[in-house]
């Protein structure tokens, strides 16, 4: 099944927002209904292809004369025009297709890339690795103009390699994540990386973005499960990893890993498994405060028992109900809300009740009140759910948007006040203020992930009203000691930022690891780095 084209995930799970909800909407946010309704896929104007009839010889040789297999088609192109951010899906919905690939090539393995990436710098055609689709960082829109095709590598899905002493698995990029759990637990094994894009996203999509899952104060972040990976490069083959862990050198991985396909194309990965937990069990624990709760995060990421999910909402995401995303609104009423924890165990049943025991007690200590399973166990039955509810805000006419960060557990709370206060300010239309919720969605030893959600009119020029907000965030992000991105990637979004980040001699650096793989630039121009 393909994902919406102009939305998120499968069609059939679309809904409307229940008319209470629309109406405080307009009543609280002065969301106007929209104009019009989005362009459907068959009114699309996508201009012909302006891929040469040499180039797309030469491509079809790429991929073992399969014609079938480079598509110019206009709705296989539309499919593979930018990714899934509001911004995307905004310009989507009003026809624009300005960031259409001339061409989507199907590769079917390793050699074949390499062909495909012979074939783009004989032809000068640049190229976009394409997995799941989900980017929300303009990861899938080349930063620069010309004819470019999109790599989709949905055909390379297969589980190549399971290695049960050692317990590791190799994995190709192409395979959706759902697929890639159904096929380890047929021999009784899991990644445990399950992040918000869990049912579309993909195993290369995850290296190439490091990835964090939403248990991953159990399982760790994805980039901390790989041992070892292959790289495709116009210059020829990278093999990257061949131990647990090594001294010989800089770890050529850490380049790989979060490069966003601006080095090459990730075309299998090896990632360490672990047994299908015997129990799995989440619940809730309210805090007066966010402060609170937030030091009771630190108690557990530092000192432990660490839970395998923890995370915390603050009060005006508690309120909302935006922590258990299918009963949004059901707290409402309620002025007794407080912050709500979402706090989950996974393991074998000795394990989970002894984690389970100690966490509670520090919890408890830390001021927190538990509330049930049931909150966490809601929590866990809409986890992926967001996504559909921003569509569903979309199509009432409000804007709705998340970013998210990382620092210090000392920079925490001015990092929290500092992007709260710039999406207020540069989000605030006639006199109405946006609604501006946060969770602690990660946790470390020394430091946590902050992710906001937004939620307001949109305004003249919704697109233009985002990206001025959007900048304004980026910006109190940086001078506050924050990351830029902390799991959704740099893309063409955060590109800039990210180079204020690393600075100068960083990106340098990272230029010239650029021209050694891909001397032409001709992947992923713009996206990570500047193009040239």
């Amino acid at each position: 099944m393909d994902m919406l084209w102009n939305g998120w995930g499968d069609p059939a799970r679309a809904t409307a927002l229940p008319d209470t909800v629309t109406g405080l909407l307009r009543e609280l946010l002065g969301v106007a209904p929209r104009e019009a309704a989005p362009l459907p896929l068959e009114e699309i104007d996508v201009p012909e292809s302006p891929l040469g009839a040499d180039a797309r010889r030469a491509l079809e040789a790429a991929v073992g004369q399969r014609a079938q297999d480079v598509r110019t088609d206009a709705e296989s192109r539309i499919r593979h025009t930018r990714g899934k951010s509001t911004p995307d899906l905004l310009r989507m919905r009003t026809g624009d297709v300005t960031d259409t690939p001339a061409a989507v090539v199907l590769p079917d393995g390793h050699d074949e890339v390499l062909a495909v990436l012979a074939a783009c710098a004989e032809h000068g055609l640049a190229l976009v690795p394409f997995g799941g689709g989900t980017s929300v960082v303009g990861g899938l829109a080349p930063g620069r103009e010309g004819a470019f095709a999109a790599l989709d590598l949905r055909r390379m899905n297969r589980l190549l390699d399971l290695d049960e002493v050692s317990r590791t698995a190799t994995l190709q990029p192409g395979l959706r994540a759902p697929e890639a759990e159904a096929q380890l637990a047929e021999h009784g094994y899991t990644l445990g990386h399950f992040p918000q894009s869990y049912e579309w996203a993909t195993i290369g999509g995850f290296a190439a973005t490091r990835s964090s899952g939403q248990a991953s104060a159990g399982y760790g972040r994805f980039d901390e499960m790989v041992l070892g990976l292959t790289l495709a490069t116009p210059e020829g083959t990278l093999d990257t990893g061949r131990a647990p862990r090594s001294a010989a050198g800089p770890d050529l991985r850490q380049l790989v890993l979060g490069s966003e396909g601006a080095f090459g194309v990730i075309t299998s990965v090896t990632v360490r498994v672990r047994p299908v937990p015997a129990v799995r069990r989440y619940e809730g624990w309210r805090f007066a405060s966010f402060d609170a709760g937030g030091a009771a995060l630190r108690r557990l990421a530092q000192d432990g028992p660490r839970p395998t999910v923890l995370r915390l909402s603050d009060e005006t995401e508690t309120l909302i109900g935006l922590a258990q995303p299918d009963a949004i609104g059901a707290s409402l009423e309620r002025q007794d809300a407080g912050c709500l924890a979402v706090v989950g165990f996974e393991g074998t049943e000795e394990d989970t009740a002894h984690r389970r025991e100690g966490a509670a007690a520090v919890l408890r200590e830390s001021g927190g009140t538990f509330a049930g399973q049931e909150p966490g166990e809601r929590w866990a039955h809409g986890r992926y759910s967001a996504p559909y509810l921003r569509d569903s805000l979309l199509d009432a006419g409000a804007l709705a948007e998340t970013l998210e960060t990382a620092a210090l557990w000392s920079r925490l709370p001015a990092l929290y006040a500092a992007v709260r206060e710039a999406l207020t300010a540069t989000l605030t239309g006639s006199g109405t203020p946006p609604l501006v919720m946060c969770h602690i969605s990660h946790v470390y030893e020394n430091g946590a992930s902050l992710y906001f959600t937004v939620v307001s009119a949109q305004g003249e020029d919704a697109v233009a009203h985002w990206t001025r907000a959007k900048h304004a965030a980026n910006d109190a992000i940086l001078a506050a000691g924050g990351t830029i991105t902390h799991h959704h990637a740099v893309g063409t979004d955060h590109r800039d930022w990210y180079v204020r980040e690393v600075g100068p001699l960083g990106v340098e650096a990272l230029r010239a690891v650029k021209r050694s793989l891909d001397p032409a630039g001709l992947l992923s121009p713009g996206v990570l780095l500047p193009a040239d």
